[in-house]
């Protein structure tokens, strides 16, 4: 059965092929049942999957052990996370163990000012410095650069690339993060630098969609909102994240953005008519969609975390990113059970999720290695490859601040 089938219509359509779908029988039926039980038998441990956290600290804490034998899926890790190449493979190792199942370990490697490993690994110039160059095979080269380095550490998935146009010089959190001002170079270096990625065996994730390379707020501390018009977000911002479906991107991020013209009440990540109609039906995305992180006051200001988790899944996140307070994390969990057992949320929109998450770590998610060979980190190979990037100053990091 492909994954493909497994998603029409929102529910597994039998456990036999796709092609058998119109004949079907009361064999075929029963089959699909039972996989739905088999789904939904643990209801906690289904609806954990659709989180990702981050967490405090340089090594396994208990509150992440605790979140992880609830069933979370993914874990983000922080500069407060990292130490060293050597201490980051051990604690993706540790996360892995303790997990006792495929785990999604993700980490925002960008480049430029956002990275969050730099002692010990290549240092990786801005995607503005690398859009300058307008060379896709470098774009190409530097994203198996990060992939390898990643894998190095024990890490499955990279939060990257922006796929963000850099209209505005005065948006306050984008900016060198972006390939540049043209949709088109944007388009054509981020797939690129997403093949690199997927073929180096890390999962994309492109970002933040439907775009939030032109507002004048940073949706760490308000919501944006935008007032273009439908004609202007198809020749200037959804391009970039056409080609990166195109590309076969694993993941896509929601940005805390209002956009008028698609949903003038609700920020995209929180909105069905970006998500689900724009995103998936238009675009025809049918990868996994994670939100930013949900303690981001453009989101946090407005709603309780019980609220926010039951619209981003009744949107079409697939995976709700909250990255710092455990307490939160556990509500929010508790949260969404309530909803699934209430008739909030639909169970079709959980095992959607469960299924496309499954179906990503089946593609990326490798035995942890408890003894790493670091010696691809910062090579001279690699270093060579990014040599051929422009230097440019790197200024601070506009996502590691307290979301709080």
């Amino acid at each position: 059965m492909t994954y493909h089938g497994r998603l029409a219509r929102g529910f597994p359509i039998c456990m036999g092929e796709r092609a058998h779908a119109t004949h079907r029988t009361s064999g075929c039926r029963h089959g699909t049942l039972l996989l739905l039980f088999g789904l939904m038998a643990d209801l906690e441990s289904a609806v954990a999957k659709m989180f990702a956290i981050g967490f405090d600290g340089k090594t396994l804490t208990p509150s992440l052990a605790k979140l992880l034998d609830r069933g979370v899926s993914a874990v983000a890790l922080f500069s407060r996370n990292i130490e060293s190449p050597q201490q980051v493979a051990r604690l993706c190792f540790d996360i892995q163990k303790r997990a006792g199942r495929p785990i999604l370990i993700a980490v925002d490697q960008e480049g430029g000012r956002v990275a969050r490993l730099r002692n010990g690994f290549t240092p990786i110039p801005s995607m503005r410095a690398l859009g300058e160059t307008r060379d896709e095979r470098l774009a190409e080269k530097i994203g198996r650069l990060i992939a390898a380095e990643l894998r190095a550490v024990n890490i499955s998935m990279n939060f990257a690339p922006v796929m963000d146009v850099d209209s505005n010089p005065a948006n306050p959190v984008i900016g060198d993060r972006s390939f540049g001002a043209d949709p088109a170079l944007v388009a054509r270096m981020g797939a690129a630098l997403i093949g690199g990625l997927q073929n180096g065996g890390v999962a994309a994730c492109a970002k933040h969609f439907p775009g939030h390379g032109d507002t004048s707020k940073d949706s760490h501390l308000d919501l944006p909102s935008l007032p273009h018009t439908a004609a202007r977000l198809q020749q200037v911002e959804l391009p970039p994240f056409a080609a990166a479906i195109e590309a076969g991107v694993a993941a896509v991020m929601s940005a805390h953005v209002v956009f008028d013209v698609i949903d003038p009440e609700n920020p995209a990540t929180l909105s069905r008519a970006v998500i689900t109609d724009l995103l998936r039906q238009e675009l025809k995305f049918e990868g996994v969609t994670i939100s930013d992180a949900l303690e981001m006051r453009a989101i946090s200001d407005r709603l309780a975390i019980e609220e926010t988790v039951i619209k981003g899944a009744n949107a079409g996140l697939d995976l709700l990113a909250i990255c710092e307070n455990p307490d939160l994390q556990n509500r929010a969990i508790d949260a969404l059970s309530a909803g699934l057992r209430s008739g909030k949320v639909a169970q079709e929109i959980v095992i959607n999720a469960y299924l496309r998450i499954e179906h990503l770590m089946r593609q990326y998610v490798r035995q942890a290695a408890e003894t790493s060979d670091l010696s691809v980190l910062n090579s001279a190979e690699h270093r060579a490859i990014v040599e051929q990037i422009a230097a440019v100053p790197v200024g601070p990091d506009p996502t590691e601040r307290s979301t709080t």
